[in-house]
């Protein structure tokens, strides 16, 4: 996977979404990404979209278990675009905030900003990424089938998993990634690499 993002070329710093429920643990595979990436000679960093979450008198204002909400409204997606990913995007300062809020006290967390060389790849990895026109350059999503997610979902969050149904049929993530991980056994993942050809500037499809 790290060799496949290198290989992505931009003018800017590469946006990687690592779109996956929770059950998958995506911060956790955005992170074990940055390493190999650096080791690469590529500057790395991840981001856990969760401390992009709205305040929690927004997300809770139809109640803590609203489906709906959950789906669309619990992400900050105009305060992720404006914090990160326009700063990294054409024409960008490439100086970004790596974290908003704190998801389990609601408090600021008065991050420093982060400036990074316009060859880095910054990870933004949560739940239901896509479908919120956000102008990500490339795609990871790991994909766990309706009962692997029942299986794996700690019982706290199963009254989400019909969000993710949702996701699947209306905003079909798996057919916006470039790469694929097949996540039903997470002690096997299956990775599929979509897109085998190097992307230049020129050919490069947001939300991909």
């Amino acid at each position: 996977m790290a060799d496949r993002l290198v290989a992505v070329r931009t003018d800017h710093p590469l946006r990687v979404a690592v779109d996956g429920p929770r059950a998958a643990l995506p911060f956790a595979l955005a992170r074990s990404l940055v390493e190999p990436l650096r080791t690469r000679g590529r500057a790395a960093e991840a981001i856990d979209a969760e401390t992009f979450w709205h305040d929690a008198s927004l997300r809770y204002e139809w109640g803590r278990t609203d489906l709906e909400a959950y789906a669309q409204r619990w992400l900050d997606a105009d305060a992720l675009r404006r914090e990160v990913l326009s700063p990294l995007g054409p024409g960008g300062t490439s100086s970004f905030l790596p974290a908003l809020r704190d998801p389990a006290t609601n408090r600021s967390v008065r991050a420093a900003p982060v400036t990074v060389p316009l060859d880095a790849i910054v990870l933004i990895a949560g739940e239901l990424l896509l479908g919120h026109g956000l102008p990500f350059d490339y795609t990871v999503h790991l994909a766990l089938d309706s009962d692997a997610r029942q299986r794996l979902t700690p019982p706290e969050w199963q009254w989400t998993l019909p969000a993710h149904d949702s996701y699947d049929r209306e905003v079909q993530p798996a057919e916006l990634a470039g790469i694929i991980v097949r996540w039903n056994d997470p002690r096997h993942p299956a990775i599929r690499i979509v897109d085998q050809a190097p992307i230049s500037p020129d050919n490069q499809q947001s939300m991909r």
